[in-house]
C-alpha cells in the first residue's frame, strides 16, 4: 500500500510555545487528543511525505463508520481537536465512507486516515475514540477543571465547522505553489499569534481548549453567547503583543497613539513599547518578528522560483513581498500587487500586514494571508461599473457635502476570487470576509490605485444555505419571503458595490482640517465610519443602478433583504468585544437598522408571526421606501467623514448602539436570540496537493 501525502497537514499554532522539531507521527500509535492528552504540535512543512518504508494497515474488514450521524461526527471531531470532516452523506446511507471524508488544516496532524480509497487503521482507531467520547459524556468531561471546560465547550458548540476544499494536485506547478502557500500560511499564523499576545502560551492540556485556541486564535472564548463570560478561556490569559502590557486598559491610551507626533509610534508597522521614563517607542516589525519574517521571505522567493516562466505578475509580487518581509517597506509590494488582476493572473495572493480592526487601538496592521483562484465572473460587473466610476464619485460627493469635493478616481473594480486558504487575521473564529479593499496605507491606497476583491465561494455549501434560510424565516415576516433568495448574485453585487465604495467619497486618506480620519475620530470610530459609509453606499448604489436601468427592481429588492440579514448576523454578535473594543460591523449594522426603521423602510412588527409560523415578532420591508432611505443613509455616513463631524457620529452611535429606543431594543433582542439558535459557520481549509 502506498503511503499517502499528508492532506492539509498542520497549522502552526502561533499561540503555543515553540515546539521542538518533531518527526511525523507513527500511524501505529497516532497522537489523538483525548481527555487527558494534548496533541503533539509538530511543526513541519505542509506536504512533507512520510518515509517510503512506512506502511499503514487498512481498517479491520468488519469496520464501518456507522455509529455517529454526520452532525455528531463533525461536532465531536472539533471537540477532540481532530481535523476531520464528513463532507456529505452522498448516498444517504448514514454511514461515513472514505470518499465522503476530508481533513483540513487544524491543530493536529491528519493524512494517514485514507489510503487506496479506503479507511486505514489510523482512522478506525480515531473513530473508536470518537464513539467512546460520545458515549461517555462528550465535550464537558469531569474533574477539577470541569467548570472552565463547560464554558469552553459552550463556545465551541456555537460554531459549525465549514470546509473549503481545493484541489491543487493536477499539475506540478500547482502542487509546488500550493505547498509554498501552506508553509507561508503556517508562518503567518505564528506572526499573527505573536501580535495578539499568544506566543508565550503553553498548549492547553485538553482537546476542547486546544481546538478553541486554534479556532479563535485567542485564549478567550469568542462566540456571542460566550463573549465576556468570566473564566471562559483556555486556562491562560494574554494581552496584546503590540503595546506595553496593560496599556490598552488605560483611558485615552489609544487616542495618544493615533495623535502621536512620533511617526514610529503611530506607524501601522511597528510594535509600541515604553521606555524607562514611560515614553513610547515604535519598533519595526522586522526587528520584533525578524526571524520568522525571514523564513516567510525565503518561502516566497522559493515560490517565485518554482513558477518558472509562468505567472509573471504573481512572480513580481512574490519577489516584492519577499523583500518587504525583510525591510518592513510595504509600498513596493503594494505596487506589484496592484498590477495583478483577472486579466494577467490565475491566482490571487495577498500576504503581509493590512487590516487593523482586530487590535485594541485599530492602528496596527495585522498579518494575514489570503490565497485564492481568480474567478473570471468579475468581468461582467467590471464592464458594467467601470464607465460609471466618475458618476458614482460625483453622486457620493454631492451627498457628502462641503468641504469634500469630487475627485478623479481610478480604482479597480473588484475581482472575484475563490478562496483556497486564509490565515492569520483573514481567519476569524466565525464567518468570513466576503469583500476587501487593499491596501490601507501608502501611495497605492492614497492615490486610489488599490485592488478590491469579492470572495465568491463562501456560504454556498448546503449547511450554510440551510442555516441562512432558517434564520431568515425566524426573523422576516411572511410578506418579505418572496424577496428572499439563496442565489449568490444579489449579495455578490452588494459586496462589489461595498468594496468599490471604499475608493469613493471621503475615504481613509481624506483629510479635513489637515487631519486624517484616525486623527479626527480615533482609530475604532474611524474604522466603524468607513465601513458604515461603504455599506450605506452599497445600499444607495443598488437603488441608483435601478434608476440607471442597469439593474432590475427584483434583484435590488433581493439584495436589500440579503443585506438586512447581513445586518442581523452582525448585530447578534454584540456591539463590543470583551475588552469594550467596538465591533465595527455590528455597530454600523445597528445604525443602519435604526435609520431604516426610522425611515419606514423596515418595520418591527411585534405582534405578527414570522415566516416560520412560530416566532412572534418579525420584520416587514417596504421596498418602495428604500431609495429615499438609502440616500439619507449615505448622506449621513459620508457627511460625517466629509466634515470631520465626530460629535454627530458619536451621537448616532449613542442613539442606535448604546441607548436604542424601545422598538430597536426589542428588535435587537429578537435578532440576538434567533440568530443564536443556528450554529455559525467556522471556516476551515483543506488543500489537496497529491
Amino acid at each position: 500500500m502506498s503511503m499517502p501525502r499528508r492532506y492539509a497537514a498542520l497549522v502552526l499554532l502561533a499561540s503555543c510555545a515553540p515546539a521542538q522539531e518533531a518527526q511525523a507521527p507513527m500511524p501505529a500509535a497516532p497522537q489523538l487528543v483525548t481527555e487527558h492528552a494534548a496533541p503533539a504540535l509538530a511543526p513541519t512543512q505542509a506536504g512533507d511525505v512520510a518515509p517510503a518504508a512506512f506502511a499503514v494497515a487498512g481498517a479491520p474488514a468488519d469496520f464501518a463508520a456507522d455509529k455517529l450521524d454526520r452532525a455528531d461526527f463533525n461536532r465531536i471531531a472539533a471537540e477532540m481537536a481532530l481535523p476531520y470532516f464528513w463532507v456529505r452523506d452522498a448516498n444517504e446511507n448514514k454511514v461515513l465512507e472514505a470518499n465522503e471524508f476530508a481533513t483540513y488544516r487544524g491543530p493536529t496532524y491528519a493524512g494517514f486516515e485514507v489510503a487506496g480509497g479506503a479507511f486505514t487503521s489510523v482512522f478506525a482507531d480515531s473513530y473508536a475514540r470518537m464513539v467512546e467520547w460520545h458515549d461517555h459524556g462528550g465535550c464537558v468531561g469531569t474533574g477539577p477543571d470541569a467548570t472552565r471546560r463547560k464554558k469552553v465547550c459552550a463556545d465551541l458548540a456555537q460554531g459549525r465547522q465549514t470546509l473549503v476544499q481545493s484541489d491543487f494536485s493536477k499539475t506540478e506547478l500547482e502542487r509546488k505553489l500550493a505547498g509554498h502557500m501552506l508553509v507561508v500560511a503556517d508562518l503567518i499564523e505564528k506572526l499573527y499569534g505573536a501580535q495578539m499576545g499568544l506566543a508565550k502560551l503553553a498548549a492547553p492540556s485538553d482537546s476542547p481548549s486546544q481546538m478553541m485556541l486554534f479556532r479563535n486564535q485567542s485564549a478567550k472564548c469568542a462566540f456571542p453567547k460566550s463573549t465576556g463570560v468570566k473564566g471562559c478561556d483556555v486556562g491562560a490569559t494574554a494581552t496584546s503583543g503590540l503595546y506595553p502590557p496593560g496599556a490598552t486598559d488605560k483611558k485615552d491610551f489609544c487616542k495618544s497613539i493615533a495623535e502621536s507626533k512620533d511617526e514610529s509610534v503611530k506607524s501601522p508597522f511597528t510594535v509600541v513599547s515604553a521606555g524607562p521614563s514611560g515614553a513610547l517607542n515604535g519598533t519595526p516589525y522586522t526587528f520584533v518578528y525578524g526571524d520568522t519574517m525571514k523564513v516567510v521571505s525565503a518561502e516566497l522567493k522559493a515560490a517565485e522560483k518554482d513558477l518558472g516562466e509562468a505567472e509573471p505578475a504573481l512572480r513580481s509580487y512574490l519577489a516584492a513581498a519577499a523583500q518587504s518581509f525583510l525591510d518592513n517597506k510595504w509600498e513596493p509590494a503594494d505596487e506589484a500587487w496592484a498590477k495583478m488582476g483577472v486579466d494577467n493572473s490565475s491566482y490571487y495572493l495577498r500576504v503581509g500586514p493590512d487590516e487593523v480592526y482586530a487590535e485594541p487601538c485599530s492602528v496596527k496592521a495585522l498579518f494575514h494571508l489570503s490565497f485564492a483562484r481568480i474567478n473570471s465572473g468579475s468581468k461582467e460587473w467590471q464592464a458594467k461599473l467601470s464607465p460609471m466610476k466618475a458618476e458614482m464619485e460625483s453622486e457620493i460627493a454631492a451627498l457628502a457635502g462641503a468641504p469634500y469635493t469630487a475627485r478623479d478616481v481610478s480604482f479597480k473594480l473588484p475581482d472575484f476570487i475563490d478562496v483556497v486558504i486564509n490565515a492569520g487575521d483573514s481567519r476569524p473564529p466565525f464567518g468570513a470576509t466576503i469583500g476587501q479593499s487593499l491596501p490601507n496605507f501608502g501611495p497605492v491606497a492614497n492615490e486610489g490605485r488599490g485592488r478590491t476583491v469579492a470572495m465568491t465561494n463562501f456560504y454556498q455549501d448546503p449547511d450554510s444555505l440551510a442555516a441562512s434560510k432558517k434564520t431568515a424565516e425566524s426573523l422576516l415576516c411572511a410578506s418579505v419571503m418572496p424577496m428572499y433568495t439563496q442565489a449568490p448574485e444579489p449579495k455578490l453585487m452588494s459586496t462589489v458595490l461595498h468594496e468599490a465604495a471604499h475608493n469613493l467619497g471621503p475615504a481613509h486618506q481624506y483629510k479635513v482640517f489637515g487631519k486624517d480620519d484616525r486623527a479626527v475620530f480615533g482609530g475604532p470610530l474611524a474604522s466603524t465610519l468607513e465601513e458604515f459609509k461603504a455599506q450605506s453606499a452599497a445600499l444607495f448604489y443598488t437603488d441608483w443602478l435601478v434608476g440607471k436601468g442597469t439593474l432590475d427592481q427584483r434583484t435590488a429588492d433581493q439584495a436589500h433583504v440579503q443585506d438586512l440579514l447581513w445586518n442581523f448576523g452582525h448585530i447578534s454578535r454584540g456591539m463590543y468585544d470583551e475588552a469594550k473594543h467596538p465591533r465595527n460591523y455590528s455597530q454600523l449594522s445597528a445604525m443602519q437598522l435604526g435609520l431604516l426603521m426610522k425611515a419606514g423602510a423596515v418595520t418591527w412588527m411585534p405582534k405578527d408571526k414570522a415566516a416560520n409560523g412560530t416566532d412572534v415578532g418579525c420584520f416587514a420591508v417596504k421596498a418602495g421606501a428604500y431609495p429615499a432611505a438609502t440616500r439619507d443613509l449615505l448622506k449621513t455616513a459620508a457627511g460625517f467623514k466629509a466634515r470631520g463631524d465626530k460629535a454627530g457620529a458619536e451621537a448616532l452611535v449613542k442613539a442606535f448602539v448604546d441607548a436604542p429606543d424601545a422598538a430597536n431594543k426589542a428588535a435587537r433582542k429578537a435578532i440576538t436570540e434567533r440568530v443564536g439558535r443556528v450554529q455559525t459557520g467556522s471556516f476551515v481549509y483543506g488543500v489537496k496537493v497529491d
